[in-house]
């Protein structure tokens, strides 16, 4: 089973939970595999730590918003706050939502509110808040400048 915990890592991080969830698919005992993850963990082999900060890295550069990688990290059994520092959130968030938005919709103004409501919904599901989502809308209605 530590064979196969390996090649699982050697490809990418993995959280805990995703590999507890791998190798009981598998077909491995739960017992056994709490004791193989936890000496993995004290050997450093597998950090929920490393892979939180990974997963966090790669989802910004994909475009992807603080309240989409929160719900995906919790999904693999990573709790955001504990591993993931707030000043970390807002460097690498600054000016995300723009580009995001500008990527898909350049830097025009919506519209209609059809084509408005339209953005929001897709800057939602990238994991942008509704109060972020206002003030970048504020902010191209304006000409670019801040509150």
């Amino acid at each position: 089973m530590g064979n196969a915990c390996l090649g699982y890592l050697a490809s990418r991080e993995h959280s805990a939970r995703e590999l507890m969830q791998k190798l009981v698919h598998k077909g491995y005992p739960a017992a056994r595999i709490h004791e193989v993850l936890a000496d993995f963990q004290q050997r450093g082999l597998q950090s929920d730590r490393r892979f939180a900060e990974a997963f966090v890295r790669a989802r910004l550069a994909r475009g992807y918003g603080r309240l989409r990688i929160e719900q995906e990290l919790r999904q693999r059994g990573i709790d955001a706050r504990a591993f993931v520092e707030p000043a970390a959130w807002a460097e690498a968030g600054e000016g995300l939502l723009e580009r995001v938005h500008g990527r898909r919709y350049g830097d025009g103004v919506p519209q209609s509110p059809q084509e408005r409501a339209a953005r929001e919904r897709y800057l939602l599901r990238r994991g942008f808040s509704r109060d972020d989502i206002g003030r970048l809308f504020r902010r191209l209605r304006e000409g670019g400048t801040d509150d």
